[in-house]
């Protein structure tokens, strides 16, 4: 399978010579690119937790290619503790981080998969070959889901436009283009002239250090801000549109993203800036409205120390929720693969993914 547009940047990949799940270590950009692979869901598990390897729809293809690589590894064993395996360690990733859907998503995939393949066969190296093949399914998925929602993205920027994005919702938080500068990245492949104000994001800095360099890579010029700039940036009308990601979209049209995204929405809807949101179809929670979703609070102390240095005083309470929640009626519109999803977004999201309520 291919892509018409260059992936200049890549965050998970399947080695098919080491039969591993490879990843590019996130916490080291943009100083330093370490590379792993492994097969070990453990390890895997602890990268997810670490934000070795972070983004909704990285995470998800993540999850899956680690149970794929570990069926390979286990072939040896006899099929009922093959599968006892396999669902400890579709169990320990399911457990890694509560927020972001495409887990569970790719998780329930894969459970399902080692199920439908266990009334067929009891060839362990089959079962792994279908566990691996599905796993690769959604990996490819992503891709095409990055591509497609990047050109129906494209489609919402003017030519000459400057853009604020938040956070990292790129290639290093996918598969391969992003969703948010997946819609930059084909505008500008396409020949439009844009220009892009990425936010530090604090607590742990990804506008600043994945943002700004996946961006510099593709040459796409840039501009960092702090994150309490965005206001003025937005009053003195040097933002034409803001995109941002999404970890999960529930079925009543609110969206979970990465904290500061929900101030950012209050900011252009006060100035008029468009806002708008990108995320494939497998963030798209239709089970769950927005008061069922568990918002992860991660370890105080990311929000305590800036590069491993303290910038406070070393006791201090500190509260780090990574996601806040954006209301439907600040949304212009989400951009999916199959299109884009204008208000009303509850029943136009259910119109999009044929869900009837019960």
């Amino acid at each position: 399978m291919s892509s018409p547009y260059p992936i200049k940047v890549r965050a998970v990949w399947y080695d098919e010579e080491l039969r591993q799940l490879c990843w590019v270590n996130t916490l080291k950009l943009p100083h330093e690119e370490e590379i792993t692979c492994s097969n070990d869901p453990k390890r895997v598990a602890k990268a997810i937790i670490d934000m070795e390897i972070r983004g909704a729809p990285a995470i998800g293809v993540t999850a899956a290619l680690a149970v794929g690589s570990y069926a390979l590894k286990i072939t040896s064993l006899p099929v009922e503790k093959f599968a006892e395996e396999l669902r400890k360690a579709i169990n320990e990733l399911w457990r890694t981080r509560p927020t972001a859907h495409n887990l569970f998503y790719a998780l329930i995939r894969m459970n399902k998969t080692l199920d439908e393949a266990l009334k067929s066969t009891n060839d362990t190296y089959r079962l792994a070959e279908k566990l691996i093949k599905e796993a690769l399914n959604i990996y490819w998925e992503d891709v095409t889901a990055n591509m497609k929602i990047g050109e129906y993205g494209a489609e919402l920027i003017p030519d000459d436009a400057t853009i604020l994005t938040h956070c990292n919702a790129g290639a290093l938080a996918t598969s391969a283009y992003g969703t948010a500068l997946a819609a930059i990245r084909i505008a500008w492949y396409k020949g439009k002239r844009v220009r892009v104000i990425a936010t530090e994001t604090r607590p742990v800095l990804q506008g600043a250090r994945l943002t700004v360099y996946e961006l510099v890579k593709e040459g796409i010029p840039v501009t960092l801000i702090t994150d309490n700039a965005v206001g003025m940036v937005m009053r003195r009308k040097l933002v034409d549109l803001v995109i941002v990601g999404a970890d999960r979209v529930t079925r009543d049209g609110y969206v979970v993203n990465k904290i500061g995204t929900y101030m950012i929405a209050l900011a252009a809807k006060r100035n008029n800036v468009p806002f708008y949101v990108a995320a494939p179809t497998s963030t798209v929670d239709m089970e769950r409205t927005v008061d069922q979703v568990v918002i992860e609070e991660r370890n105080p102390n990311e929000v305590k120390y800036v590069m491993s240095k303290l910038i406070t005083i070393g006791d201090v309470e500190a509260i780090n929720y990574a996601f806040d929640i954006t209301d439907p009626d600040l949304i212009s519109a989400i951009v999916t693969e199959r299109g884009v999803i204008y208000p009303p977004l509850q029943s136009n999201l259910e119109k999009l993914l044929g869900y009837s309520s019960r």
